[in-house]
């Protein structure tokens, strides 16, 4: 027995004496880890066996959530000591590689730890392979170490197979161009001695968003640019010369951004293919003329040479003209055309073909384009023979009318309908209706739901911000409970942090109203029970006037849910406008009276600036309402309203304060003016009922819009720009929204800004006088620099004319003024106005033009797009059959020479003298 208990004994002693190991080497590492010390760590990790390692991680994982959100410099140290410890300790290659590539290690700074490199390089071979590949695989997100050094080293020790999935293939570009800093050889050596380059090089043709990267030029140096060192590369053999080709033409046809397109496109000319090797690639060429304005020029320009040296069937050339007449662009459609006039003189058997395909161009918006077409038919009709008239007279339908009768001649039958009718049917889009912002939401889960949703809208509309607020102050009345519950899961996902102090208050704050429902911030008003110590959650410094009137009413509201609990809210609008009917209002108020509860005056003031006119009924139901908020609203209607605002030209220059004629306001850092208006504020116009009564957020709204260089410096301080929702807070005032935003719209269009057209359908749409304000403010969207803001300020165009509200002269007296101060360019102006008159709006675009013509026409004449705007009135006038000389016309008609301007006006004159 002794015995017996001896050897237990002893077993016992070496089993603890092995735990305590065991614990020794574990604890030694972890104290390694939270120190930080990342150069011990591999020895370490070579002192432990499997057990040892996996009794580690525990530990590991533990102090991984502890650096989790921590971005010290002793954190950052810790995560890469974390980062390499953890690599060593997963026995298996799917664990290892998760660790290395975990998000807690994201954003460290600095590069990866070179003891991680020592540390896989100690592991078997499989495993090496193993995570490689893994980590090869996955997307690198922004600002974390590259993993391309380690995965890279792996397949060089190993012989493996090379990565070739997106994420490497983006590593490697960015080693071998970023990478390439300081004294070193060109980009096309660097390619050339590596390896890797004729596996990963044709998958990076395969690349999107790369344009940026490649087309950066290292130095100066041939081969030195990305585009120039694949050429190298191709024509040395190491890359296949066809298939480099190929694969560049493919990422072409595929399309995609322009820096992408143009970079490949780079690469294509380095290239510079044979002509045998682009006639073997023909049909490739064709599909590019349907691509980039640049990369379809330079297609139709390869084309056009093979089909000269007689390298492609004759029938390309017809099949490209069906790409290019159908085109915008001038430039390509003019060279077409100039194709295939060369085309039939050179080959008179070919001239059928080409008279056919010249058609084309016929149904072109541009009337210029449209006689070159012409003259390339009339040129070769005679070698084509009879057999192609009748097609060229179904194209000729679409011919512009001043071609009509030259067409008739040429093919010997009528070109166009009855010229004698004088009828003109004017095609403008219905009137659009606003949508009306539907019943109250029912329950508190489509409070949470509705909320949810706008939380997650990048720009939520006025509807969906008005139907979350007025379902949380109405829900908070009747089942404060439930939608508490119905917040809970919103508001585990959606924090409230406040406005920040350089941001303004933004339909998304309406969630400081639900944390207010479900108690987890105070309203603002417990501040000022404070005495006004502490800024309000929703006042950022720099918040705007609409912004503040937003916050005004969001903390009226989260007070009011916290303690009289309204029935509802009484700005709440009708419609998607913002505009509230006044039946629905004094309706409001009669169940504010019932409840005993006193109107908030934020929410009053804004319904106030929202409800639009009233009849008999209303009235008498408005003065019958017992709460004396009832008289004001009922004085408020009788009265109409806020008063229209009068528009005024004013003279603006400095130390001088005369107030006649037009206002041309310069720009501090040019020599550029600007027309603009003046309004006086609230209080300031004639009488009515005025806003002296209204809270300060609101009268600012409408405070006056003397312009001054001050104000205009103050304006471009501000981040922000007009929205639907600012618009929604006066929704019966568009006239005095133009005045204010002026400098908005101004900006698009002399400071080459974006984004400030889409506002002018919204004014459009809107209630209220249509005046001075609001047409110089469409006539800066109409000459605005950008596309997308032009095509809103025709839309709003449409919608002016529609509803009978536009007045073509002003906006075209207006558009003359605009030019000649050098705020607008007539070619952005023939562009916009072109599109309104291509969707059949010929009148209208005429009454804005002939106001137009006289101012346009006695400034500068070489301006580019003078001649087309002429072209387009002579279009619209003789559309419309309008008759009467104009005398800046007749002048430069009278003019000799054959400029385009003075060709057109001579039409124009024509048209108007017939």
């Amino acid at each position: 027995m002794n015995a017996v208990a001896s050897a237990v004994t002893s077993a016992q002693a070496v089993s603890a004496g092995s735990a305590a190991g065991v614990a020794d080497g574990v604890g030694e590492l972890l104290a390694a880890v939270r120190s930080g010390s990342v150069k011990v760590v591999p020895g370490l990790l070579a002192g432990l066996d499997q057990a040892q390692r996996r009794a580690c991680l525990p530990g590991l994982k533990e102090q991984r959530r502890e650096i989790r959100g921590e971005w010290s410099n002793p954190a950052n140290a810790r995560a890469a000591a974390l980062l390499v410890a953890g690599a060593g300790c997963h026995a298996g290659p799917a664990g290892a590689a998760t660790w290395i590539g975990g998000r807690d290690f994201v954003g460290r700074g600095g590069t990866l730890p070179g003891e991680l490199a020592v540390v896989v390089e100690a592991q078997p071979v499989e495993w090496q392979v193993e995570v490689a590949t893994r980590l090869a695989g996955r997307a690198v997100p922004g600002g974390s170490w590259s993993l391309h050094p380690l995965i890279e080293a792996v397949v060089r020790r190993t012989g493996c197979a090379v990565p070739q999935s997106e994420s490497f293939v983006r590593q490697w570009v960015d080693s071998r161009i970023i990478g390439a800093t300081g004294p070193r050889r060109t980009l096309a050596d660097v390619l050339r001695a590596d390896a890797f380059t004729p596996v990963l090089m044709p998958r990076v043709f395969e690349l999107d968003d790369v344009g940026w990267l490649l087309s950066w030029r290292l130095s100066p140096r041939p081969g030195d640019v990305f585009a120039e060192a694949v050429a190298e590369l191709a024509s040395s053999g190491v890359l296949e010369r066809g298939e480099v080709l190929d694969r560049c033409l493919a990422r072409l046809l595929r399309g995609g951004r322009p820096a992408d397109q143009r970079l490949f496109a780079d690469v294509l000319r380095a290239l510079a293919p044979a002509p045998g090797e682009f006639a073997a690639r023909a049909r490739d060429l064709v599909a590019l003329l349907d691509g980039l304005s640049a990369i379809a020029g330079y297609a139709q320009e390869v084309l056009a040479g093979l089909d000269e040296a007689g390298l492609v069937e004759p029938e390309l050339l017809g099949e490209a003209s069906a790409v290019v007449l159908f085109r915008a662009e001038k430039k390509l459609v003019r060279a077409q055309l100039g194709w295939l006039d060369k085309a039939a003189r050179r080959s008179p058997e070919r001239a059928g073909a080409v008279v056919l395909a010249a058609s084309g161009a016929f149904a072109h918006p541009d009337a210029g384009v449209q006689e070159r077409a012409l003259n390339v038919v009339a040129r070769h009709l005679k070698a084509a023979g009879s057999a192609v008239l009748p097609e060229l007279l179904f194209t000729a339908e679409g011919l512009n009318p001043v071609h009509h009768p030259r067409a008739g001649e040429l093919f010997g039958a009528p070109v166009g309908g009855d010229e004698k009718d004088t009828g003109w049917n004017e095609l403008l889009p219905p009137v659009p209706g606003p949508p009306p912002l539907g019943a109250p939401i029912a329950s508190a889960a489509e409070v949470a739901e509705e909320l949810s949703a706008l939380l997650a809208a990048g720009e939520p509309e006025v509807a969906a911000f008005e139907r979350v607020l007025d379902g949380l102050v109405r829900h908070a009345c009747e089942h404060r409970a439930a939608l508490v519950e119905a917040l809970e899961p919103v508001l585990r996902v959606h924090a409230w942090n406040g406005v920040g102090r350089w941001q303004d208050c933004a339909p998304q704050d309406v969630l400081y109203v639900a944390t207010a429902v479900a108690g987890r911030t105070p309203p603002h008003r417990l501040w000022d029970f404070l005495g006004g110590k502490g800024r309000s959650p929703l006042r950022g410094e720099t918040m705007t006037l609409h912004g503040r009137v937003l916050a005004a009413r969001l903390e009226e509201a989260a007070w009011q849910v916290t303690a009289n609990r309204p029935p509802c809210l009484l700005a709440t609008p009708t419609d998607a406008t913002g505009a509230l009917d006044a039946a629905v209002l004094v309706e409001r108020l009669a169940g504010y009276a019932a409840a005993g509860v006193t109107p908030g005056q934020a929410d009053l003031c804004a319904a106030l600036l929202r409800v639009g006119p009233a009849d008999a009924d209303v009235l008498r139901a408005a003065e019958a309402v017992s709460i004396p908020t009832g008289r004001w609203v009922a004085q408020w209607l009788r009265g109409g309203g806020l008063p229209a605002q009068p528009s005024e030209r004013v003279v603006f220059a400095p130390g001088r304060g005369a107030r006649t004629g037009r206002y041309y306001a310069e720009r501090w850092w040019e020599d550029l003016r600007r027309v603009a208006v003046a309004q006086p504020g609230i209080g300031e116009g004639p009488e009515g009922p005025g806003g002296e009564r209204l809270a300060s957020e609101f009268r600012a709204l409408l405070e006056s819009t003397e312009p001054t260089v001050e104000r205009v410096r103050a304006q471009r301080q501000w981040f922000w720009m007009p929205t639907a929702h600012w618009a929604a807070m006066l929704p019966w005032h568009r006239e005095e929204l133009a005045a204010r935003w002026l400098d908005w719209f101004a900006r698009a269009a002399d400071c080459d800004e974006r984004g400030a057209g889409s506002m002018l359908p919204v004014l459009a749409e809107a209630g209220g006088a249509a005046g001075l304000a609001l047409h110089l403010v469409l006539g800066y969207g109409l000459g605005a620099r950008h596309a997308e803001d032009r095509t809103a300020a025709v839309d709003a165009l449409l919608v002016l004319a529609a509803r009978g509200d536009l007045d073509g002269g002003l906006l075209g007296r207006e558009l003359g003024a605009l030019a000649e101060c050098g705020a607008v360019k007539p070619a952005r102006l023939a562009a916009a106005l072109g599109l309104a008159a291509g969707t059949g709006a010929y009148a209208t675009v005429w009454s804005v033009l002939g106001a137009a013509l006289p101012a346009l026409l006695a400034g500068d004449q070489s301006a580019r797009g003078l001649g087309d705007l002429v072209a387009l009135a002579a279009d619209c006038a003789r559309r419309t059959r309008v008759r009467g000389p104009i005398a800046e016309v007749t002048a430069v008609a009278a003019k000799g020479g054959s400029r385009r301007l003075v060709k057109e006006a001579r039409a124009l004159r024509d048209v108007l003298g017939a």
